[in-house]
């Protein structure tokens, strides 16, 4: 297990060779008055922010003297940079965790990316090169950066119909497989839709490629919600062992709520399209970026080592817990609802417009959710579902309903 950092209470001022070196404690200036209104605005909603997936229960405040610097992790994470404000040792530690998680077979490459979008832009590009001339299937419920990856790299894209809860119809893949004769494949496997948290099959996945018999194909999981959770729980039938995903994208500010949207993509085997050397930034760069932010690998570093893997564990288990509490507080007060297995969604019918500026849940056909990430606790499923018990109450005795 990775140490934690040593954080120090003052900022220290390097002063030239041969000076004694002067400590000066950091004054923060006041806050413009534009800046601090939005601040309590954010205050504001934070307790009542449970309708998009954001964990909440690590504290990343300690980093706050890493905003002193501009962190630039230029250029692919295996070799330093001639920037010296770089903290690519940082990086290679997450992604050595995480390929770990995910059952990474020797060989694998990967790189901290802006957030999922990227990740899954980033394993297409690397199955176009494996796949040539291949069609990208995904199903109804996929993230919308699956089209806008398609239209970048120029791929055609079939959309796979989904069942009611959300998970990709197989038996539909491999009949739209076999109508194209055997023609390559890229198939992005979503562990955890957005709305639902529906989760994809990746071994029925490739069962219908076998029997659809195409030669050449590749499997992408996106694993941006759920990936994390599922993985600390045991569940690998989507990761990259064997026979399973040749490339994995998951999001750092969901799962570890990191205040900048980050996250990381890996493949299980060298990529075709090997980065270059740029003498510029003295290393070579496969990234998409360039540029990437270092702040992100400092945070998703303090975040892993903030516990051992069954500390994470835990943090899957409370999670779940809450969930559960919350769908039965929902069917207490007669509310419609339901749950995906192992899901920290729970998916509602929507909120009565009084409650909807006050609890911003998404809507989308004709269901609403809400999510219990690490850190949402029992009170605010208590506070939602008491007002909404009130708010129905009074909906049914002015409909004459109730005496």
């Amino acid at each position: 297990m990775l140490t934690a950092p040593q954080v120090s209470r003052e900022l220290i001022l390097r002063t030239p060779l041969k000076q004694p070196i002067v400590e000066r404690r950091h004054v923060a200036p006041a806050l413009h008055p534009r800046l601090a209104n939005i601040l309590d605005r954010l205050a504001t909603v934070a307790p009542t922010n449970i309708g998009f997936p954001t964990a909440v229960d690590i504290d990343y405040r300690p980093l706050a003297p890493f905003l002193r610097y501009m962190i630039n992790n230029v250029g692919g994470p295996e070799g330093d940079t001639t920037y010296p404000a770089h903290v690519k040792d940082l990086e290679r530690d997450v992604l050595d965790w995480f390929a770990a998680l995910f059952q990474a077979p020797p060989g694998w490459t990967g790189y901290l990316t802006s957030g999922g979008t990227e990740g899954t832009l980033h394993g297409l590009l690397n199955a176009r090169d494996g796949c040539p001339e291949a069609i990208v299937y995904a199903s109804t419920a996929s993230h919308y950066s699956v089209k806008k990856a398609c239209d970048l790299l120029g791929l055609p894209l079939v959309k796979i119909a989904s069942d009611a809860h959300g998970r990709m119809d197989c038996e539909r893949l491999r009949h739209e497989l076999s109508r194209r004769g055997h023609q390559p494949a890229i198939v992005v496997a979503t562990i955890g839709t957005t709305m639902t948290e529906a989760v994809d099959i990746v071994p029925d996945i490739r069962a219908a490629i076998e029997a659809a018999r195409v030669q050449r194909s590749w499997i992408h999981a996106d694993a941006a919600l759920s990936g994390l959770p599922r993985a600390l729980s045991g569940r690998h039938d989507f990761d990259l062992a064997g026979g399973c995903a040749d490339s994995l994208s998951i999001s750092g500010h969901k799962w570890w709520g990191a205040p900048i949207p980050c996250g990381a993509a890996l493949i299980r085997r060298p990529p075709r399209r090997r980065g270059r050397r740029i003498d510029y930034i003295g290393c070579c760069d496969s990234t998409i970026s360039g540029s990437r932010a270092g702040l992100a690998a400092v945070m998703l570093w303090h975040a892993i080592t903030r516990h051992d893997v069954a500390g994470h564990r835990r943090r899957v288990e409370r999670a779940r817990d809450v969930a559960s509490y919350a769908l039965r507080k929902l069917t207490d007060i007669r509310w419609e609802c339901w749950r995906n297995p192992d899901a920290l969604t729970i998916m509602l019918k929507p909120l009565p417009d009084v409650l909807r500026d006050r609890w911003r849940l998404p809507i989308a056909g004709g269901w609403s959710h809400l999510i219990c990430m690490p850190g949402v606790e029992r009170q605010a499923v208590d506070a939602l579902t008491s007002e909404l018990s009130t708010s129905n109450e009074s909906l049914l005795r002015m409909r004459g309903f109730v005496d």
